[in-house]
């Protein structure tokens, strides 16, 4: 399986590696993007985190990108380009506290993806 896990915070690079840990396969390819929101620092620590947990479960790639329009696109147009079979992504900006609604990142992904899209909850 090929995953793209997008994210723009700690919280949700984890909760997305609690997700992946158990179904990694050791041929299983992950490549994280992280979009940078308020806070630049938060986005480059989250790909730490997915390098620190899943290190030696899968082949790993990851990238930070700026986008100067929708990061929606964007995300939809890395999965597209790298032959993804799941795009994993939050629920919205990677704050636990913002509650369980979906974000209008999370839904512009989920319209329009044309591969399965899993939105891992948050947690403190």
């Amino acid at each position: 399986m090929r995953y793209l896990v997008a994210t723009d915070s700690v919280h949700t690079t984890a909760a997305a590696c609690d997700y992946l840990d158990p179904r990694l396969e050791d041929d299983d390819f992950v490549s994280v993007v992280s979009v940078p929101g308020t806070d630049g620092r938060d986005a480059e620590d989250a790909l730490n985190v997915v390098t620190a947990r899943l290190a030696g479960r899968a082949d790993i790639t990851t990238e930070q990108f700026l986008t100067d329009g929708d990061p929606a696109s964007g995300i939809l147009s890395a999965a597209n380009n790298a032959d993804i079979d799941v795009i994993v992504i939050g629920p919205h900006a990677g704050d636990p506290d913002s509650g369980p609604e979906l974000g209008g990142t999370a839904r512009r992904i989920l319209e329009g993806a044309n591969v399965p899209v899993v939105v891992v909850p948050l947690s403190v």
